[in-house]
């Protein structure tokens, strides 16, 4: 962090007068446990980790699903902080004994530039400690957890300064020790921002390792079933509804490590990158793959299914198909499994019509696929990096620059290209995903059997 800030300063060659404020953004859900002198106890355990199970199961016996949907908008999940808390406290109560401070990794970043120890309301929504209507730690939950309420971060809204650069960090990084820096916010959230995603009706989609769809709502909507996750937006009054596939561009890169080579060294000669020539490949390759479908469930599946031990699937592999088939295939499934998230947000009376996509792996195929999926027209922004772009315009509120989060975005973002259905592949696809979603129901007993060998 601290060479980059230093990096992005020296290329800038902005007077550090003019730099006013910092916004912070990364991955959710990570466990960062502190002793009392700020010294890391142990390594993070990160959002895609599964080895909770045993803890959700406490969760759920000690404050019960009801409750936990009602304070905190989601079932207890396996990836979310509070079970890695108890899993420390159940497996190493003597790091658990240490602890004084547990944060976001995030918020760690924020505490070594600013000496605070804080957080905000976006990825404190992922902690799964937070009540999700009034935008607080729920001393509910902490009671029945029996976690202590000053081991956690004050909280703050997303656009709020949380402090200043203390006078070491503001020398090390040639910045005024004046200089703000606001809360920030999760990944997701932070793209939202970056991508104009500010009011209600709007959408991005980002495919990164995950894959994301993520609606911006004026009011709090909650998915009885858990499929999705409601948490706090990035901006105040405000909440998002996101489902998530685990497995999105991990699923292309998996490919790619395993079946790629060729192109890997064509890519090198030819001086382009390996996925443009990939894309070209499975550009050959009618829709459908040649009958070849994909399950991207290769770290288990979130939404609509909520199973660490579902698995990824090729259905209908036959000797007919080849390499190109395989590559489409695996973009299809994942955009089949993003499709499944929209499909939720339209149960619970959201809108889905006004998609922009992010993220590096959200190439002109991958775009086209979702827009036919979606039947909507999916859009660019001019900037490539909406996550880092949304803490920037939460940093200019938090600094006075603008009055709020909606009006800076409106004043900064700007759409690139858009890409529309097109008209005869919309049934093609559509015919596809309905087969799409009948193969988990099908494996979902083979699935659970499979584990239990392991």
């Amino acid at each position: 962090m601290i060479r980059t800030i230093q990096a992005v300063v020296a290329k800038s060659g902005a007077p550090k007068d003019e730099i006013k404020g910092i916004g912070i953004s990364g991955q959710m859900h990570g466990l960062v446990m502190l002793d009392g002198e700020n010294n890391v106890l142990r390594k993070s355990i990160i959002w895609c980790d599964q080895r909770t199970a045993a803890e959700v199961d406490e969760m759920n016996r000690v404050v019960g699903q009801e409750k936990l949907m009602e304070i905190t908008a989601n079932p207890a999940l396996m990836g979310w902080t509070t079970s890695k808390i108890l899993w420390v406290r159940n497996n190493e109560s003597d790091i658990y004994a240490k602890c004084k401070h547990i944060l976001l990794p995030k918020d760690y970043l924020s505490l070594i530039l600013t000496g605070e120890c804080a957080t905000e309301v976006s990825d404190a929504s992922g902690m799964q400690l937070l009540d999700i209507a009034n935008r607080c730690w729920s001393d509910e939950l902490l009671h029945l957890l029996q976690i202590d309420k000053s081991l956690l971060g004050k909280v703050y809204e997303s656009c709020e300064v949380t402090g200043t650069l203390t006078v070491e960090m503001a020398d090390l990084l040639g910045l005024r020790a004046d200089t703000v820096v606001v809360g920030g916010a999760g990944d997701n959230a932070a793209a939202a921002v970056g991508t104009g995603v500010a009011c209600d009706g709007k959408a991005f989609t980002t495919i990164g390792t995950s894959g994301v769809v993520f609606v911006h709502t004026s009011s709090m909507a909650i998915d009885p079933k858990g499929r999705v996750h409601t948490c706090c937006a990035a901006i105040p009054n405000s909440w998002h509804v996101m489902g998530v596939t685990q497995g999105a561009g991990l699923s292309l890169k998996w490919f790619s490590d395993n079946f790629c080579d060729v192109e890997k060294q064509a890519a090198a000669l030819m001086g382009v990158d390996e996925y443009y020539l990939m894309d070209k490949e499975a550009e050959q390759v009618p829709v459908g793959a040649n009958h070849l479908l994909y399950l991207p469930y290769l770290m288990g599946k979130r939404t609509p299914h909520l199973d660490p031990n579902a698995c990824g699937v090729f259905f209908g592999f036959s000797a007919m198909h080849t390499k190109r088939d395989m590559l489409r295939a695996v973009l299809e499934g994942v955009t089949y499994s993003l499709r499944d998230c929209v499909e939720v947000f339209r149960e619970m009376g959201i809108s889905v019509d006004d998609v922009m996509a992010c993220g590096g792996d959200t190439s002109p195929l991958w775009r086209s696929m979702l827009a036919n999926l979606y039947n909507c027209p999916v859009k660019t922004a001019i900037s490539k990096e909406g996550p880092s772009l949304g803490v920037a315009i939460l940093a200019s509120v938090g600094a006075g620059l603008y009055d709020s989060v909606p009006q800076a975005a409106k004043a900064i973002v700007q759409t690139d290209k858009t890409q529309c259905p097109q008209a005869e592949n919309v049934p093609v696809y559509e015919s596809y995903y309905q087969l799409y979603r009948q193969i988990y129901p099908a494996l979902q007993a083979q699935f659970d059997a499979l584990a239990a060998l392991a």
